[in-house]
């Protein structure tokens, strides 16, 4: 199975081997690979020459996160081990410095550059409510700009990294993750017996269902070669993922939480998003009336959407950014879960809408069943 975004890896290396080494910052939204390359750049870098850093999974008081952070970094600063024993810093701000200084100064086996691998690099803000961090991102990223070591971040959040990196350093490169591509979904599919045509066109029609989303191809790929044996349907693994307590239904509903408590106002905020879950494109006009809140107060409220990927706006009107969380919202923001049938109807209506059923006779066929290809247009529920 291929990884995903394969050409990006390719794009990083390049970065971190340009002189002088540029910092490469790779966004893009939940399940569309940011881990995945973190780790395969890990395995070809050498694990003795560069450190991964889960910063959303290790950020809690700036003492403890020097302490482990040094404890597993395979570097040496000043020619002595990261984390010296009995090391401990009298305060945050110590603590947080010593940090820094090990992002400066580290060196890698060979004398070489060491290369930190920062996962959910904003998460760093964390230490921001402790006292004399105001500025923990622009201070980490100032010192990873003054640095000879080697840098690559990665985040969630598009609009708070557009934001940070506006006015920041010509060292730092933003690397937008694409949708995969059909070409791309086609080859990460498991092998499910049948014949390159007809592989052609399962990924086709799953990347368009999945939206070019890596973990959304992972999860409908295995699905549907779990059906395959009656007859390798995308429509019905879908609707079975998004039943109960399928796999996609409870990825979207973390998703949906994560975002909105790293969000102010959380219930006006899924008041709203219940809004266009309805009814998308809206104008901030029609989503305030829908509210029962006046303007003012409702562009806030979906500036806060925005600034955590959960929307976009285009031309003046609102929409979600992901679809699959979109209809995760129809199906389960409410107060009772939905029918197998419920999920059934909303799914075969969501493939509907997005298969392109003139411009693509394949693809229609995923949605409708024609010929003698399989009749993807009736669900099947275990």
């Amino acid at each position: 199975m291929m990884a995903p975004h394969a050409g990006l890896e390719r794009r990083v290396l390049a970065a971190l081997d340009a002189t002088p080494a540029r910092i490469p910052v790779v966004i893009g939204g939940c399940g569309t690979g940011r881990t995945t390359l973190l780790h395969v750049l890990a395995d070809r870098l050498g694990r003795d020459q560069c450190q991964y850093l889960d910063v959303e999974r290790a950020a809690s008081t700036p003492e403890r996160f020097h302490q482990a952070f040094a404890a597993a970094s395979p570097f040496t600063v000043n020619g002595q081990p990261a984390a010296m024993p009995h090391d401990t810093a009298p305060s945050a701000r110590a603590a947080f410095d010593r940090t820094l200084g090990v992002l400066g100064r580290a060196r890698a086996a060979g004398d070489r550059p060491a290369t930190f691998l920062f996962d959910e690099a904003l998460e760093l803000r964390t230490f921001e409510s402790f006292p004399g961090l105001r500025h923990v991102l622009r201070e980490t990223l100032h010192a990873m700009t003054e640095s000879g070591n080697r840098f690559v971040l990665t985040s969630r959040y598009v609009a708070r990294t557009h934001r940070l990196l506006r006015d920041g350093h010509a060292r730092f490169e933003v690397i937008h993750l694409p949708a995969l591509s059909a070409a791309e979904v086609t080859a990460m599919l498991p092998s499910m017996g049948n014949t390159p045509e007809d592989r052609e066109y399962l990924g086709r029609a799953i990347q368009v269902l999945a939206d070019g989303r890596a973990a959304y191809v992972h999860a409908l790929g295995e699905a549907t070669s779990a059906m395959s044996g009656r007859g390798g349907d995308p429509i019905s693994a879908l609707t079975a993922l998004l039943t109960g307590e399928g796999a996609l239904a409870s990825w979207c509903g973390h998703r949906y939480e994560l975002r909105l408590h790293k969000a102010r106002g959380y219930g006006a905020l899924k008041a709203i998003l219940e809004i266009l879950a309805d009814d998308e494109p809206l104008t901030l006009t029609e989503v305030a009336q829908r509210l029962h809140r006046t303007p003012g107060s409702t562009k806030d409220y979906l500036s806060w959407l925005e600034d955590v990927d959960l929307i976009v706006s285009r031309q003046k009107r609102y929409s979600f950014a992901d679809p699959l969380t979109r209809l995760w919202v129809r199906l389960h923001c409410r107060p009772e879960p939905p029918s197998v049938d419920e999920v059934a109807r909303e799914v075969q209506a969501y493939a509907m809408a997005r298969l392109p059923q003139a411009a693509d006779p394949a693809l229609a066929m995923a949605a409708a069943g024609a010929g003698d290809r399989k009749d993807w247009g009736i669900i099947e529920i275990d």
